[in-house]
């Protein structure tokens, strides 16, 4: 899989990132975020979701990294 930084919500280490790949799952471009982890048993039971799943949070403004020309935002470039 190769992976391309498309940008962060802060600086440092640790921030919430967003990366674009060339890997595709069930048939779908897919982007990775990487983002706070969700633990709170209220917040989870609100979901259903698969064990292979998790639920994530980003800033919001962290979107504005999605690439503007391609919403599906392929890797290649």
């Amino acid at each position: 899989m190769r992976v391309r930084f498309l940008g962060k919500a802060t600086q440092g280490g640790g921030s919430p990132t967003l990366y674009d790949t060339d890997e595709t799952m069930n048939d779908e471009e897919i982007y990775l975020l990487q983002g706070w982890k969700i633990t709170d048993p209220e917040i989870l039971a609100q979901f259903d979701f698969p064990d292979h799943e998790i639920i994530m949070a980003v800033p919001k403004r962290l979107m504005k990294h999605l690439p503007k020309d391609n919403p599906y935002g392929t890797a290649e470039g």
